[in-house]
């Protein structure tokens, strides 16, 4: 393969975060923007000795399980992925993605690991409690646009009015909006923030939703180089029919350089600043600038994941209830908040003050008085607590932890911590000087929090290994002859998996005839019939097809 060269191939596999694996007569083609079991058509761009890399020019044909995108935007929009891809597919390509990353760590294990699978969202579409909608064109001197980033562009913006991600109310203030400022930008009056001139007047349109209440806050984003009233678009607003509630319409100024919402002075048009959002009997005080799992119904999953972590340990008597636990990289707190009912004590730790101000407000608004937060640098700080920790969260930002933090962490000798990663390359990274410090892996398991998107998220529980540690395991005699492909997962694991993405139940015989199908040693005794005469049932096609998902789910197959 040369330079520019153009090239046909199968994508035979996705590593993380959106890397595919071309297949071609001429080699292996690293290309981004691409799916499993894809015919693509790419034209190489670099050569190296073991690949090359190369950029996509078609998808010739699409894998026969694909599936038409629900979405209008799907391909131009760069926010979603996976559309055209069965959910269960999606699901098994994330775990084995997670589980291909943490595969060294697995491998360094010295005591017994339990992995958990991937855990689903509750909810598919509309998931999104807060979206950032940029201004913009989709072609240079085209029409007003407002939404996301084009694929693969930094510049051109595509107006995503059919967004599957977010509710109907989201879409209509995204339209109005558009509707409001475009006759303005036809007429010259008002102009959009060209990132390359760093020139121009509208930037951004924040919307945020609470799930619980459908209380909703608009801020509009704007610089300072053009004055405008906006009290127009404040009554345009109010003026909508929305299944939830405008409580505040909000004006923020914003002169920075970077592509992003950063808040350099706010107006309140109408109503307020904030308001109010229930997680697991908790209530949380939401700003358009505060840091909150953008999903969530899918965060209740996370954080119920964490804090069965933690009474798993005290049912074991392995960590008294009476402890402290610290909550590093604490956000809004939302983990200590949770935590605080099962110790005596958490400490949460953060850098961006207004975050440590919404996590104090919000442990008042729930009565807890012993959570206590702490505004700097994990690195710094931890220098100056004199409670220690009796157990450590750790939900550090994408990058993961600083070396030099991660070794004052490391040094307080505690017997368990629990590591929440939204990156699982920087989980990997750290699991690796956590590991040297003998820090085991115990639990793990990975949550889907943003369907449809190459985003997961990772819960690792794990225990300090003392070298006079020894480890008790049951061995069931029955189980020595099973294949390595048989022991990744139980034929009970099986049945549940189905059960829960495909809502049936199928049986030990029908798990039995699909695995000898595709040549996994059986031990005699599943097949067997009862009698000479006897007749098994086949499998229906339904069940075989959910139980092949399965064991594709468990890397059986």
């Amino acid at each position: 393969m040369k330079k520019k060269d153009i090239v046909e191939g199968i994508v035979r596999k996705v590593e993380f975060p959106n890397k595919g694996i071309v297949e071609t007569n001429e080699g292996k083609v690293v290309v981004k923007g691409v799916l499993p079991d894809q015919k693509v058509s790419v034209q190489i761009q670099k050569v190296r000795k073991d690949r090359a890399e190369g950029r996509l020019l078609e998808v010739l044909e699409e894998p026969s399980d694909a599936i038409e995108s629900p979405c209008i935007h799907f391909g131009k929009c760069g926010g979603c992925s996976y559309l055209t891809m069965p959910y269960v597919k999606e699901l098994g390509l994330k775990e084995q993605q997670v589980r291909t990353l943490l595969k060294p760590a697995m491998d360094r294990q010295t005591c017994r690991f339990t992995w958990e699978g991937i855990k689903t969202s509750p909810v598919k579409f509309a998931y999104r409690n807060k979206m950032e909608f940029t201004f913009g064109d989709e072609v240079m001197g085209g029409p007003l646009c407002l939404g996301m980033h084009k694929r693969g562009s930094f510049y051109d913006i595509v107006t995503v009015s059919g967004c599957r991600i977010v509710d109907d109310d989201y879409k209509q203030i995204l339209s109005a909006t558009l509707d409001f400022f475009s006759p303005m930008y036809e007429r010259k009056e008002i102009t959009f923030y060209h990132r390359m001139k760093q020139v121009g007047y509208l930037r951004h349109l924040l919307v945020r939703k609470a799930v619980r209440t459908g209380d909703i806050l608009v801020d509009i984003i704007t610089t300072t180089q053009e004055e405008h009233d906006l009290t127009a678009y404040k009554d345009m607003l109010l003026s909508l029919d929305l299944s939830g509630k405008i409580v505040g319409v909000l004006h923020t100024k914003n002169d920075s350089l970077a592509d992003a919402v950063i808040d350099e002075g706010t107006e309140i048009l109408f109503g307020q600043d904030f308001f109010y959002e229930y997680l697991l009997g908790l209530k949380f005080r939401i700003t358009p600038f505060s840091f909150f799992q953008t999903n969530s119904l899918s965060a209740e999953v996370l954080y119920t994941t964490v804090r069965g972590y933690i009474r798993s340990l005290y049912d074991q008597k392995k960590i008294n209830k009476d402890g402290v636990i610290y909550d590093l990289y604490s956000g809004t707190g939302t983990i200590a908040q949770l935590l605080a009912k099962v110790c005596d004590k958490v400490i949460g730790v953060e850098i961006v003050e207004e975050a440590v101000e919404a996590a104090r407000e919000n442990a008042r608004l729930n009565n807890l008085d012993n959570c206590e937060f702490i505004c700097g640098d994990v690195l710094k700080v931890l220098d100056e607590i004199e409670v220690k920790p009796d157990m450590i969260v750790l939900d550090p930002p994408r990058d993961g932890i600083n070396p030099k933090a991660l070794q004052k962490i490391i040094g307080y000798g505690v017997q368990y911590m629990i590591y929440v990663s939204c990156k699982p390359t920087s989980l990997a990274r750290d699991l690796e000087i956590l590991q040297e410090n003998g820090y085991m892996m115990t639990r793990a398991v990975a949550i889907d929090q943003f369907p449809w998107t190459n985003h997961c998220e990772t819960v690792v529980l794990l225990s300090q290994q003392k070298p006079d540690d020894h480890i008790e395991i049951e061995i069931n005699l029955d189980e020595i002859d099973a294949t390595s492909a048989e022991s990744k997962a139980t034929y009970k694991e099986i049945e549940e998996w189905v059960q829960e993405h495909y809502g049936f139940h199928v049986t030990n015989l029908n798990i039995a005839q699909v695995k000898q199908k595709h040549g996994i040693i059986e031990r005699e005794n599943y097949n067997k019939p009862k009698s000479e005469n006897s007749r098994q049932p086949g499998c229906p096609e339904e069940k075989v097809k959910a139980i092949e998902e399965a064991l594709k789910h468990f890397q059986m197959i």
